[in-house]
């Protein structure tokens, strides 16, 4: 794909920009020091760069510490703790913290600070779910004592993206200022065009080989452009913009569970919500539409297609990760089973083509938000491909709240991704029908049930995955496309970045969902090319 015909003025913007934006810290003439990286990877964040309203989530916090932490192979390591301890009932977690981690501002980091940061964050009514937490409590200066009200296996993955805040320099605007103990501090935040962060000299873990890196907040052809003038060392890129080439910089694209698919409703009308949003879709409530459309879709189409290529095929929301059942796969399309399907389940094809079943027309809407490219094409293509089946759809366009108040009675094209498993349960189980945007299509399984809260309750995580797996399919049930076929999973998204062709950022994990900053995880190990 060409840059637009206005690419000169959107370049000589970015460079106004650019020199705008440097004239606090040095001159732009003069060469960026070997030692900086300038970085264009994603939006501002809403919220600022508090852990305990969600930052961090989707990546490292940059700017704070966590109790434990990933490899790039999913194994828990160590942070600040340098060891915890299960009880056997799985209702305690002991964690014994580092006593040599100062924050930025010369104070020490101790349980009080571990308290303060779990307890804000369980008050705080964000996207971080501590519900489960009864209490926290300091043992001694150095050791943190978790009660939980019932076992939760997934708990671990609440300590290793929580970062831990100061009890002595919280305040209303610690989002907008963060002290904390991580690989980096924040330097100097100009609103909606880029924040400056340098090396904490005083950090415990392995020294940043950059000292200083500056995130610039740029709309995707900016950012572009501003790649092809060679003034940013990393761009994040769509699929869109990945096969052109620019001079000194290199494709890097890594997999992730940023996923997209069509959720279903699963339960027939007649219902509605407290405020009176229907639930139900006659259509897609047979199973028998759900199964064939999920046997006939040529997901590699999709990712060819619609991704040009920039992708992988999905066949849930957690492929490849630790707790995924390879056994979900559908390797191939394949239209005669799919058609076989809804013949025998009695949707029978009308002289229009489109097949109908006790009077009842294989047809709805899937919805999908506007303005959102790749979900709009997707959904269009989907269209295209059940065709063949004799199901009728039409794609539809509609705002967030619109979705929200739709997606109990219509299909939406969503989008998951998580490292934490704790997402299959809030999609899948039953406890969870109707609240937020996870299981809005009224999805139910009792023998889902059975496994989801055993993976919950189970004191390891081999235990736990065991069940998370056995879940999607046990070889006679399960939520996924060999099951119940709740969803039809298309895609997996690659993240496309343009990086220095120099620039050496190792083994990356498999990315979560595109929220945040989630190349980041391991920007302290990125150094040049020796």
């Amino acid at each position: 794909m060409r840059l637009k015909k206005n690419a000169i003025w959107i370049i000589l913007l970015v460079l106004i920009f650019l020199m705008s934006a440097c004239s606090n810290t040095a001159d732009i003439e003069n060469e960026k020091s070997e030692d900086e990286l300038i970085l264009a990877i994603g939006g501002e964040p809403d919220d600022g760069f508090d852990p305990a309203t969600g930052w961090g989530r989707y990546g490292s916090p940059l700017f704070q510490s966590t109790l434990v932490t990933y490899d790039q192979d999913f194994n828990i390591q160590n942070d600040l703790a340098t060891s915890y301890e299960v009880s056997e009932d799985g209702l305690e977690w002991t964690i014994v913290i580092r006593d040599d981690v100062t924050f930025t501002d010369g104070e020490a980091l101790t349980a009080d600070d571990v308290v303060f940061t779990f307890e804000t964050a369980k008050e705080s009514g964000s996207i971080i779910d501590l519900s489960n937490l009864d209490r926290v409590e300091g043992i001694d200066d150095y050791t943190v004592k978790f009660t939980l009200r019932e076992p939760e296996s997934t708990f671990i993955y609440l300590l290793a993206s929580t970062g831990i805040v100061p009890v002595h320099a919280y305040n209303d605007n610690y989002n907008e200022n963060p002290v904390g103990s991580g690989p980096f501090q924040l330097v100097q935040w100009d609103k909606g065009q880029q924040i400056i962060v340098e090396a904490n000299p005083d950090y415990y873990g392995e020294k940043p080989f950059f000292k200083k890196l500056t995130f610039l907040f740029l709309s995707e052809d900016a950012a572009f452009a501003a790649a092809k003038t060679g003034a940013v060392d990393v761009v994040s890129v769509p699929p869109a913009f990945a096969g052109e080439e620019i001079a000194g910089m290199q494709l890097v694209e890594l997999e992730s569970v940023d996923n997209r698919g069509i959720m279903f409703p699963y339960v027939s009308e007649g219902d509605e919500t407290a405020e009176g949003a229907p639930i139900g879709n006659e259509v897609t409530a047979d199973s028998a539409i759900r199964q064939a459309i999920n046997v006939g879709l040529d997901r590699q189409a999709f990712v060819d297609g619609v991704l040009e290529g920039f992708g992988t095929p999905a066949y849930s929301t957690a492929d490849h990760l630790p707790w995924w059942n390879p056994d979900t796969v559908i390797e191939d399309a394949n239209l005669q089973l799919a058609n076989q399907i809804l013949k025998e389940a009695g949707w029978l094809e009308k002289e229009d083509g489109i097949r109908e079943k006790d009077g009842l027309t294989a047809e709805f809407t899937l919805l999908y938000p506007a303005g959102d490219q790749i979900r709009q094409s997707l959904s269009i293509a989907f269209a295209e491909m059940i065709k063949p089946l004799g199901i009728k759809v039409t794609t539809e366009g509609k705002s967030w709240n619109e979705i929200e108040y739709l997606m109990y009675s219509h299909p939406v094209m969503m989008g998951w991704g998580s490292h934490d498993p704790l997402e299959i349960y809030n999609l899948y189980s039953s406890k969870t029908r109707g609240i937020g945007y996870y299981n809005a299509n009224y999805y139910s399984n009792p023998v889902v049930d059975d496994y989801l809260n055993q993976a919950l309750r189970a004191t390891s995580e081999e235990e736990a995955n065991s069940y998370w797996k056995k879940a999607q399919w046990d070889g006679e049930t399960g939520f996924s496309a060999q099951g119940d076929a709740p969803w039809a999973w298309l895609v997996n998204l690659n993240h496309l970045y343009f990086i220095d062709e120099n620039l050496v950022i190792g083994e990356q994990k498999i990315q979560p969902h595109g929220h945040g900053w989630p190349i980041t995880d391991f920007i302290e190990q990125w150094r040049w090319e020796e």
